[in-house]
Order: structure tokens, then C-alpha cells, then sequence
């Protein structure tokens, strides 16, 4: 990540590099306008192209030639190989702890322990502390991430809501760790120590996620639910589906101690995905055998059903309409859509840093910047800017912490100050938008569009807005140590 090189075009000017950025933002506004829900399904990934070709045509005109930008889209992709690996890997794990009864066993130990009312509230903190101790917002997700959503829409919550608090929780707990990617690259990008980043980000981090904490408590205290007069028939419908088992919790709990050991996420979730088959077998061989298309468990049938688990559509019908809902899996063909979108997105953002947009893009926000609030807003702005553009969240992180760490020095500013802005607005930012990597796999792996849980996900939005804040109002705003 840190090898990312931005290209620049002094024959482009600011308009010829926005042209792409405003046909794009247009015609996809157009079309969710028209699609709705369903402009993921293939008509973004689509518009996604057409940006990108009009992104080709200003190249062109400026004599960037064919040959590079294919380059720099081949670039994007390599980039994006361990994405694409995670999302196959994470819909195989789907489809085996559905039919083994992991998920439904997290659900039906979730509707005894969560009582509604605290729930939204639980759910950010567990997520939280999930992903503080992984290092990883994807892997909070498609683990405990997934059996939560299974929860509050049992309970009655709107799915939508449920996503916008594991997000908060999970990139709250993301920005935190010291085991995060994204932890480690804004400040090997800003020339900062990774601990005094950490520490530096308490300060924006804290009060955002508690601000957090209290809107989702508000909401759940003064929301009606289905409460626990209704749960009896859920859980009485999952236990006549399922052999409910507490040993089945050794496959997640195997999951995150690989995590927490820093396995490799799609070594950790291929180990999760087989042990999720193993234990289908030997705890719901009916439901193996007849996914199989047997009615008794053979060799054969196991196999066929765990196969059929691991790559296509599988679905467990019990009494309860919701429940069935729930308890269906794409495997790994449910995730090739947000691959599909992925890949698009690859190719404008390619295509935009071959024609040297993207720096001119930032040029022009660090050109605004006369003053340490409009230093600080330009950086915002930029991660943004990148995040929309490029579709990337590492590329939200690397090009302005290039572009703005001299910047920060000449008005002695302490690095600290832009790795925390390179967090606060880039890392988790990328999530709310639907063609950025981070926004197609989260609503991938969540089943819940962007659009569905985007005014939830409170911590993601308000922490931009929180380290403008503190800038404003000059609060913890380190200098540096020979312009004190």
C-alpha cells in the first residue's frame, strides 16, 4: 500500500479532472433515481465503465495513452486480489455455518441474552471490541456481524438500523487497533509513531463513539419491538429446525482467536468456512443430506450439500416466515455482484489516476488551505473526494497523506494531526459509499444496502465532522516540537 504512486499531468487543469467526477456523480444519481435498491444489481457497475470512459476520453485529450491507463487499471485490480479472495471466502462461511446451525445457534443465544431495548447499544460495543481485538472491520462483520443482523430483524428491528450499528462499532474498534491496516498506514503516510496516533485519535474518536452510544440507547429505548412476548415462536422455530449446540460456537470463536493471532484473514476465514462444513455433518445431517438432494446423509450427499453450501444458493425453511427469510445463503456466488461492482469501480479509479486527476483534484483542495482549519477541511475534503473517485479507501488514505505531510510541517503542525484526519475522514467514510470497495463489501457480506443503512451508520458520518470541530476550536492540536 505504501508503494502507491500518484501521477501527475501538468497538462490537465482542474475542470478536464472533474469531468469525470461529475458525469459519474450525475448519471449515477440518475440512475438510483430509477433503479432504486436494485442499481447495485448492474446498471452502477455499468455507469461505473461509462465514468471511466469519460475519464479516457479527457486522457486522450491530453495525450495520456491507452497502454498506461490499462496499466494503471491492472495496478488497481492486483490491489484488490485479497478483497476479492476475503468476499469469496467470507460467502463460503455464510453458506457452512448457515446449514451447520452456527448462525442460527448465535441468533437463538442472542434472543434469550439481548433484550431489545439495549440491543442496538450492545451490538456497536460488541462489534467494537470485536474489532479492536481482529484489527479488522471485514472480519467483524462477516462474523458476528452477520448473526447480529439475524437478531434485531428477528426482534423487529429494520435491518438497515442493525447494519448502522455494527458498522459503528466495527470501524469505531478498526481505527483503534494497532493490528488495522488502515491503523498502520496513516501514520506510515503522515511520518507519524503508531502508538502516539492511537492516542492522538482518543480525542476525536472517543466522543464521536459515545455520541454514538447514546443515539442507538435513545432509539432503542423509545422504539417498539417485537419484544419478548414474540420470541417464544422464534426460538421455538429455530430449535425444530436446528440442534441447537453450544459446541457449534467453537468455529467463530476458532475464527477470531486465528484473527486475533494475525492468521491471514483469508487463511482464518478458509479455516472457518471447512470447519463450518465438518460441523454441518456432524450436527445437522439432515439438513446436509437433503441440500445434498438425499433424504439420508451419504458420502455423496455431504459432500454435494457442503459443496452446494460453500458456492451456490441454500436456503432452511422452518415454521417462521422471518426466519426464512434469515436463513438463507448466496456462498461464494451470492459475493460475485459486489465483485462485479468492485472491479468497475477498479476501472474508473484506474482510469483517473493514469490521466493524472486525481492529483490535480488535490492539488487544487491543498491550494485552499491558507490557514490550519482550511489545512485540516482540505485534507477532509480530500479524503472524500478520493473515496467518491477512486473507490478505494487506501487510496483515500495514501494520496492526500503525500500531498498534505508538508503541508502540515510548514505550518508546524505535529504529524499526528493529518494520520488522525486520514482516519477520521477516509477510513471510514469509504464505508457509505455503494461503489467504493468498503461499501460493496459491507453490504455484500451484510445483505443491507448502502442506502438502508447509511443514516445509521452514526459513528461513520459524524467523525469527519468531529475532527473539523476540534480544528475549529484549536482543542488538541499538537505542534510540533521546535515551533512550540
Amino acid at each position: 500500500m505504501e508503494e502507491n504512486k500518484i501521477i501527475e499531468n501538468k497538462e490537465l487543469n482542474i475542470w478536464e479532472a472533474l469531468i469525470p467526477v461529475i458525469a459519474l456523480v450525475g448519471i449515477l444519481a440518475y440512475n438510483v433515481l430509477i433503479y432504486g435498491d436494485d442499481a447495485l444489481s448492474g446498471s452502477n457497475q455499468f455507469v461505473l465503465l461509462l465514468g471511466a470512459a469519460v475519464a479516457a476520453i479527457v486522457g486522450f485529450r491530453n495525450k495520456v495513452s491507452y497502454e498506461k491507463m490499462i496499466d494503471e487499471v491492472g495496478n488497481n485490480f492486483k490491489s484488490t486480489t485479497g478483497a476479492i479472495l476475503i468476499l469469496l471466502f467470507v460467502g463460503a462461511l455464510a453458506g457452512t455455518w448457515l446449514i451447520s446451525g452456527i448462525i442460527p445457534t448465535l441468533i437463538y443465544g442472542g434472543l434469550k441474552i439481548l433484550s431489545p431495548s439495549i440491543f442496538l447499544p450492545a451490538t456497536v460495543i460488541i462489534c467494537a471490541i470485536i474489532s479492536i481485538a481482529t484489527g479488522s472491520s471485514w472480519t467483524t462483520s462477516a462474523t458476528v456481524g452477520i448473526a447480529l443482523i439475524g437478531i434485531g430483524g428477528t426482534i423487529g428491528f429494520p435491518l438497515g438500523m442493525v447494519a448502522g450499528a455494527v458498522l459503528s462499532g466495527a470501524y469505531f474498534g478498526d481505527k483503534m487497533s494497532p493490528l488495522s491496516d488502515t491503523t498502520n498506514l496513516a501514520p506510515a503516510m503522515a511520518g507519524a509513531e503508531l502508538f502516539s496516533h492511537i492516542k492522538y485519535m482518543t480525542y476525536t474518536t472517543v466522543p464521536t463513539i459515545l455520541i454514538t452510544l447514546i443515539i442507538f440507547t435513545i432509539i432503542g429505548l423509545t422504539r417498539e419491538t417485537t419484544g419478548t412476548a414474540d420470541t417464544a415462536e422464534i426460538l421455538a422455530a429455530i430449535d425444530a429446525s436446528f440442534n441447537i449446540n453450544g459446541w457449534l460456537l467453537l468455529v467463530p470463536l476458532t475464527v477470531i482467536l486465528l484473527i486475533v493471532k494475525r492468521t491471514k484473514p483469508v487463511v482464518a476465514l478458509l479455516a472457518g468456512s471447512l470447519l463450518g462444513g465438518l460441523f454441518a455433518i456432524i450436527f445437522q445431517p439432515d439438513i446436509v443430506a437433503k441440500i445434498g438432494g438425499s433424504d439420508i446423509l451419504t458420502f455423496e450427499s455431504a459432500y454435494k450439500g457442503i459443496m452446494n453450501a460453500l458456492t451456490v444458493d441454500t436456503a432452511v425453511e422452518t415454521s417462521n416466515a422471518t426466519l426464512n427469510d434469515l436463513f438463507t445463503a448466496g456462498g461464494m456466488k451470492g459475493m460475485l455482484g459486489t465483485i462485479w461492482l468492485i472491479m468497475c469501480a477498479m476501472v474508473f479509479g484506474g482510469v483517473m489516476d493514469a490521466i493524472g486527476a486525481l492529483a490535480r483534484i488535490s492539488r487544487a483542495l491543498l491550494s485552499m488551505a491558507d490557514s490550519v482549519f482550511g489545512l485540516f477541511a482540505s485534507t477532509v475534503a480530500s479524503c472524500l473526494a478520493l473515496n467518491l473517485t477512486a473507490s478505494d479507501q487506501y487510496l483515500a488514505i495514501v494520496v492526500p497523506g503525500k500531498m498534505f505531510s508538508k503541508a502540515y510541517e510548514e505550518k508546524g503542525l505535529a504529524p499526528e494531526n493529518l494520520s488522525r484526519t486520514l482516519e477520521d475522514a477516509g477510513t471510514v467514510t469509504s464505508v457509505l459509499i455503494p461503489w467504493n470497495t468498503c461499501g460493496a463489501y459491507q453490504a455484500g457480506v451484510l445483505g443491507v444496502s448502502v442506502a438502508d443503512y447509511f443514516v445509521y451508520a452514526i459513528f461513520n458520518y459524524i467523525s469527519p465532522f468531529m475532527t473539523l470541530l476540534f480544528a475549529a476550536f484549536h482543542i488538541k492540536i499538537k505542534q510540533l516540537a521546535d515551533k512550540n
